[in-house]
């Protein structure tokens, strides 16, 4: 069985999802792993914002117009009266639940904030699920709040949940399509959640891997993951195929098509990962898994907002302890380090979470002379860079010769070498390595 993932645009109106229909409708059985409707999750987050300020008008004004934007895609996604009365049934239930929440005198709570983002996905798959009962399509939700948890660590449950899907399924065996829910879960107090990184792509990846799926197809509206960033260097093109840690890489270092966290549970399952367009479903897209092609460099992504720390201290020469203590702050600040460089007096990181910034660089000065670098872009290479392979790595710096380079980054992977450039040359290196690696 494959699982598919629908994101927002796919399912973004009537025709869309009508669309999406007919792409899932091949006589073979699947899951099909649908995100809310596009725009309906920053409304909810904008209700939200509104109930955290006890401002029940601007909360109202806002249900009241995303409301009106589900009426109509009732009113055109079905042909019936018995489902257009279903629908509208559905619809006006789901945003009584949303008023009701405006209107209680309780203090509005992270818990009801979790329920009110519920809300886009709950609606999208209902309505998509009453659409191929109306078509005659053997057709079962599968909601995603009886199987879907986290652990008390926020981390997947993936025992429970192959335990609770199997059931599902089971249940259910004679359906053609499974519909359900993606970004949304229960947490370890069975409290509604979401999985918060990587949101439905992520919920796809966690199913193929409980359920063992033959495949894990990630619609978007791009054919693929591109060799360069198409907003910044002309005539990109897909990749057509991709291992494992090229792919995470790519995602964690920009490539906005795939967020990083959902390559894992696929990638412990050694199930293949596809990515298509849903606006052109005959390109080929791009497979990840663990076959790639050796001695080449694939493609190229880039990171924004990144903020550089240099600590200099000549207590770190000949020393041991010092890069711990180093570590320990940022840990203690929960800070992840995207890059990392060192000499015999100095070590440099790279950041993109500056939330605790100033606390950092003032524990950091008991160690040494602390400078900072901001508005910075990881450049980041991937492809088979293993160290044997000559001639690469000189192809990549010597394309980035009339750029001011603050760090590298190379052998801590097989898979890529980074660059950590001032922000206002990101499109001229892109561009520059296009032309020197692809074309």
């Amino acid at each position: 069985m494959k699982v598919l993932k629908f994101g927002g645009t796919s399912v973004g109106s009537a025709q869309r999802m009508k669309d999406v229909t007919k792409l899932i409708l091949d006589g073979e059985q699947k899951i099909v792993v649908l995100s809310a409707m596009s725009g309906t999750t920053n409304s909810l987050v904008e209700i939200s914002d509104y109930l955290y300020k006890k401002n029940i008008d601007g909360a109202l004004e806002v249900i009241n117009t995303l409301e009106k934007k589900y009426v109509a895609v009732v009113k055109e996604l079905y042909t019936t009266a018995n489902y257009k009365e279903i629908g509208s049934q559905l619809i006006k239930e789901h945003f009584s639940l949303l008023r009701s929440l405006a209107n209680d005198t309780k203090i509005f709570t992270l818990f009801e904030e979790k329920t009110v983002l519920a809300q886009g996905e709950l609606m999208s798959t209902a309505l998509v699920n009453n659409y191929l009962c109306e078509a005659g399509i053997k057709s079962e939700l599968l909601p995603a709040l009886e199987f879907m948890k986290t652990d008390k660590n926020a981390e997947p449950d993936m025992s429970y949940i192959k335990e609770h899907i199997a059931i599902q399924l089971k249940e259910k065996a004679e359906a053609e399509i499974y519909i359900t829910q993606g970004f949304i879960c229960r947490n370890h107090y069975g409290e509604i959640d979401n999985l918060q990184r990587g949101g439905s792509d992520y919920t796809a990846s966690i199913i193929g891997a409980a359920i063992n799926a033959e495949e894990i197809q990630i619609w978007t509206d791009i054919d693929g993951m591109h060799n360069n960033d198409p907003r910044f260097v002309e005539d990109t093109r897909p990749v057509a195929t991709l291992h494992f840690e090229e792919a995470a890489e790519l995602a964690y270092f920009g490539a906005k098509i795939l967020h990083p966290t959902c390559i894992l549970p696929a990638k412990q399952a050694n199930i293949p990962v596809r990515l298509l367009n849903t606006m052109d479903p005959t390109a080929r897209g791009t497979l990840i898994s663990t076959e790639s092609e050796h001695n080449k460099i694939e493609a190229v992504a880039a990171k924004d907002g990144i903020t550089a720390i240099k600590i200099k201290s000549g207590r770190m020469l000949l020393a041991y302890g010092f890069m711990r203590k180093v570590f320990e702050i940022f840990e203690h600040y929960q800070t992840a380090i995207d890059m990392i460089t060192t000499s015999e007096v100095g070590v440099s990181v790279s950041i993109d979470n500056t939330k605790h910034l100033d606390e950092i660089l003032n524990d950091l000065r008991k160690f040494g002379t602390v400078t900072v670098d901001k508005d910075m872009v990881i450049i980041c290479v991937v492809g088979e860079m293993h160290y044997e392979n000559i001639g690469f790595q000189a192809k990549v710096v010597g394309a980035l010769k009339d750029i001011s380079i603050r760090m590298i980054s190379y052998g801590g992977s097989n898979y890529n070498i980074s660059f950590l450039i001032k922000a206002e040359d990101k499109k001229r290196a892109l561009n520059a390595l296009s032309e020197k690696i692809f074309r």
